[in-house]
């Protein structure tokens, strides 16, 4: 879950350079299907269904540190053959399955079209509420959205499990904001579909069911962990926040955020030692993510302000200034320090 710079330049219809902190690395193809080779010499090939942000990446070969290498899989890259089209209904599927193939997948997805297929066939109902809600989320329609996706996700079936899923859907990702600013390419499952729920209930100011959403997120995943510490930090749980966060070392990028969330949740509690220790280790390695780092700065220095501790909070947040002055919370804690 890093944060990174990326740059993307159309050189000609169909190819797009990509400029990186490692590099430069090229990609072409199609609206649906394109060959990808990073600065590494990696390439992969994604399919995806246009429109409804699923999406399938297959690595072709490997990447290398070595110019020779590098230089052979850029050899394979132009040498790659065609991807396969993606499945299609054959003339004796199931009536569901050719619904919904035709309602999301066979060109442009129409989820207006699948509420009629969940009524048709009940037995695809819930998947058919599903995709009906990542689309609209898609589109903007986060009231119809929230609607589906919710109902879903209170059904015991799992849709991700059905036929149609597996044959379709297989490898597909989608894309939700786990807390602000950070979002994760998550495989379709209960897990993601949990996640939107959450992230639309949050948004629409209803906590207590985003909370209530992730907390029967079952295996629990780091991805529901993140999201279920900013949401008991926001609705002033902080006990709660703190106890899923015991015993947390920095081991990546999540766990960095994950020991901000404890930190932030200690200093809510007045523990301001506890919350500089979390700090401390949410930023004991400089490799992890600037957008983390940045805010368990900004979060520190939080801390030393309410501390009367302005140099220490200044030292802080020029940190993150030199680096990213749109830094989430940066301006409104300079605003803070004394002139």
């Amino acid at each position: 879950m890093g944060f990174r710079y990326r740059k993307s330049i159309t050189l000609m219809p169909g190819v797009r350079m990509n400029i990186s902190q490692s590099g430069i690395g090229y990609s072409a193809g199609v609206r649906g299907a394109r060959i990808s080779r990073s600065p590494s010499g990696r390439v992969t090939r994604t399919l995806s269904i246009p429109g409804t942000g699923l999406s399938h990446v297959q690595t072709l070969s490997g990447g290398s540190r070595s110019g020779s290498r590098a230089s052979g899989a850029a050899a394979r890259a132009a040498a790659a053959p065609a991807p396969p089209p993606p499945p299609k209904p054959g003339l004796f599927a199931p009536a569901a399955e050719k619904a919904l193939y035709q309602a999301v997948a066979a060109g442009s997805p129409r989820p207006d079209d699948l509420p009629k297929v969940g009524r048709d066939h009940p037995e695809v109902r819930v998947l058919a509420a599903a995709l009906e809600g990542f689309l609209q989320f898609q589109t903007g329609n986060h009231a119809r959205a929230r609607e589906c996706l919710a109902w879903a996700f209170a059904q015991p079936q799992d849709p991700f499990l059905l036929p149609f899923a597996t044959k379709y859907l297989n490898g597909a990702s989608i894309t939700v904001e786990i807390s602000s600013g950070v979002s994760a390419a998550l495989p379709m499952d209960r897990t993601a579909l949990a996640l939107a729920v959450a992230e639309l209930h949050q948004e629409a100011g209803d906590l207590d069911a985003a909370i209530g959403t992730v907390e029967r997120v079952d295996p629990p995943t780091v991805f529901a962990a993140l999201s279920l510490a900013e949401l008991y930090v926001e609705a002033g749980r902080y006990a709660d926040a703190v106890e899923i966060t015991d015993g947390l070392v920095n081991a990546d990028d999540a766990s960095a955020l994950l020991l901000v969330f404890r930190g932030v949740a200690l200093r809510e509690q007045g523990f301001h030692d506890a919350a500089r220790e979390a700090f401390k280790e949410a930023l004991r390695f400089r490799t992890r993510a600037a957008g983390v780092r940045h805010r368990a700065l900004v979060e520190r220095a939080t801390s030393y302000l309410l501390q009367g501790r302005n140099a220490l909070a200044r030292k802080d947040l020029e940190k993150v200034l030199a680096e990213d002055s749109d830094a989430p919370g940066l301006a409104a804690a300079l605003a803070q320090l004394p002139t």
